[in-house]
């Protein structure tokens, strides 16, 4: 069957029919190409244009025996590819055999062993500062939902447990020995959902869990043939952040309570300690060169080595809860001593900071590598054929993969009229930096918004900001105005779709992943271009590889995919029709405008009020085109 009757089919399958775009084919086409002759490809394919369907069928329409690898960046893309679209190829007879399987990183089940020993204790330890009140009885409940369930996924709950709860109750791969060490092994739920990945023609896994399996040499994942990475703008920092370590005290105190009496318990106190003065800080020549951090690391590596002696060997009368314990124990001892040789021993290519997270705003000293492209190709793409693809592709991406002279790149456009559809307006505003900016921008925000009817997704680069815009128009509209932190995010999403006139207020994590299609999202407004922080500190590191070069090279497409991905939420189907406002003036008068503009739909563009209530007062074939300027 050829890729276009494959898709044909599937579209059948929807309520209504569906429609097979020219788009959707080519990449199929190019996907089943790339998997026949295992050659590297890169798809940007704009949004509408269906690009699941399109490397679904692309890949798997082939009935060998290739596994395939799906990567995504978000939760809501592995749920729709198993629950959805797999199901669908499936139903649709285009591989009635088809398999899959939903895989996640281990401590996102409960871990059987972890159970029973929780269960038989009468207290949980407790973390400095963590109100344990009620812990007792989540655990309980965690417990008592185990007994019922099949998979043992976190995600199955009805309810979200306490971080404290829920870490009495599952094991990370830091800490697990593994099934056979286990006394609880042959039962486990995580090896239980490795084992139906083996046996998987498609394997569905998020970005960190790629980046675990390329951090362990390749050991995560069952063998596979072709590895999808969908979303893959994300790739570059997830995958800098799971081949880095992370070392807080409270990692320390975690491994100090796996062995009672521990001598690790003080040096977790040792290492807040070195660490406090230097939180919000890039450690330019590493952990190593910072005499009060060397100094608590060696201490803590040499206690580590003679706790690790003392675990070898059974000591008498050991029951099976207690060698499980000396096991997870001693598997988080090896790991946390690897850690700590990673971190002295970073070089050049590696970032070191420390940075403010966790329980308590615990310090946190943190080691990414600048790049990654080296491990990638080493690991990844040396046994598999890799498919890059997202709506929006950073340029160079390949070279910063591992796959420089290698990968075909390709473009399928989108089947949306950007040009009838949408409107890209940039105001007038004093710059980002003059004081005046602010209370002009909140001005033209409340225009914007009175000139829409509400329905507007407003999209900020910092909490500081979107609270301030958010106070300045409290009461000053007729429209609901919701912020991000009044509600959890999918709720926040359905009190926006549902009530047409409410407007959302909310900064970086909603620049993607939500999808508003209709008119309860008619504009989306951005206060200013997303560039980097200057001091963040991987940001900070390539620009000095960078060099001359860094604002063209490191800045200037971070803020592009970005700025994209953030406008990219208005047009979500071929009937809507809206206008993206950005509230930075150097998007139509820096020099670099170019190359942001770019990235972004071909929507028309202006400078005028005017145009903005004209679009929103005509109807959709009474648009005047407006040209840009």
């Amino acid at each position: 069957m050829t890729p276009e009757a494959a898709l044909e089919k599937l579209a059948a399958t929807l309520e209504g029919g569906g429609e097979v775009r020219a788009g959707q084919i080519e990449m199929a086409r190019a996907v089943a190409t790339a998997v026949r002759e295992e050659r590297p490809l890169v798809v940007q394919a704009g949004t509408g244009t269906g690009k699941t369907w399109a490397y679904l069928v692309g890949t798997l329409l082939d009935r060998g025996s290739r596994r395939v690898v799906i990567a995504t960046a978000t939760k809501a893309l592995q749920d729709q590819l198993a629950g959805k679209d797999l199901p669908t190829i499936a139903a649709a007879g285009l591989r009635k055999d088809l398999t899959w399987a939903v895989l996640k990183g281990r401590s996102n089940y409960l871990c059987r062993q972890a159970a029973a020993e929780a269960s038989r204790e009468a207290d949980t330890p407790a973390l400095p500062g963590v109100d344990t009140r009620g812990i007792g009885a989540e655990i309980t409940k965690l417990l008592a939902w185990a007994t019922d369930s099949r998979t043992g996924d976190r995600a199955e709950l009805d309810f979200e447990p306490r971080p404290q709860a829920w870490a009495s109750v599952s094991v990370g791969s830091e800490e697990c020995p593994g099934a056979q060490a286990c006394p609880s092994g042959g039962s486990c739920f995580a090896e239980a959902a490795y084992e139906r990945a083996r046996e998987a023609d498609v394997i569905v896994v998020n970005l960190h869990l790629l980046g675990a399996h390329v951090a362990s040499g390749g050991f995560v994942l069952p063998e596979h043939d072709v590895v999808i990475v969908d979303e893959a703008h994300e790739t570059e920092d997830v995958l800098s952040a799971a081949l880095g370590v992370m070392m807080t005290p409270g990692r320390v105190a975690a491994v100090a309570r796996l062995a009672p009496g521990s001598a690790l318990v003080r040096h977790r106190d040792a290492l807040d300690r070195a660490l406090t003065p230097f939180v919000g800080k890039r450690l330019a020549k590493g952990a190593s060169a910072e005499a009060p951090v060397a100094e608590a690391l060696a201490d803590l590596a040499q206690v580590v080595r003679e706790e690790r002696g003392a675990l070898r060997g059974a000591p008498e009368g050991e029951t099976q809860d207690q060698k499980a314990r000396r096991e997870r124990a001693a598997k988080a001892l090896d790991t946390l001593a690897a850690d700590v040789d990673t971190v002295l021993g970073a070089g050049d290519d590696y970032v070191t900071w420390v940075e403010s997270s966790g329980v308590g705003n615990q310090p946190s000293l943190r080691v990414a590598p600048v790049d990654v492209g080296g491990e990638l190709a080493k690991v990844l793409w040396s046994s598999a054929t890799p498919i890059l693809t997202s709506a929006t592709i950073p340029p160079g991406i390949s070279a910063r993969l591992g796959l420089a002279g290698r990968a075909t790149e390709l473009d399928v456009g989108s089947p949306f009229d950007y040009r009838t559809q949408s409107l890209l307006y940039v105001p007038k505003l004093p710059d980002v930096r003059h004081p005046k900016h602010e209370a002009a921008a909140h001005e033209e925000l409340e225009f914007l918004l009175t000139a829409a009817g509400g329905r507007t997704l407003a999209l900020f680069t910092s909490w500081r900001a979107m609270r301030a815009a958010k106070s300045a128009l409290d009461g000053r509209l007729p429209y609901t105005l919701l912020a991000q932190d009044d509600l959890p995010k999918p709720a926040l999403i359905e009190a926006f779709r549902t009530d047409e006139s409410s407007c959302l207020f909310a900064t970086m994590g909603f620049w993607q992943g939500v999808d508003v299609p209709g008119d309860a999202c008619s504009l989306v407004v951005i206060d200013r271009l997303p560039f980097a922080r200057p001091d963040d500190p991987v940001a900070e590191a390539r620009r000095e590889r960078a060099g001359p070069m860094a604002f063209a090279v490191v800045d200037v497409p971070h803020a592009a995919i970005r700025l994209a991905q953030g406008a990219g939420r208005l047009i979500r189907s071929a009937t809507d029709r809206g206008v993206v406002a950005v509230l930075d003036p150097r998007l139509a008068e820096a020099s670099y405008r170019p190359a942001i503009l770019g990235a972004l739909p071909p929507m028309r563009r202006t400078r005028d009020r005017s145009d903005v209530t004209a679009f929103f007062t005509s109807s959709p074939a009474g648009v005047e085109p407006i040209p840009p300027r």
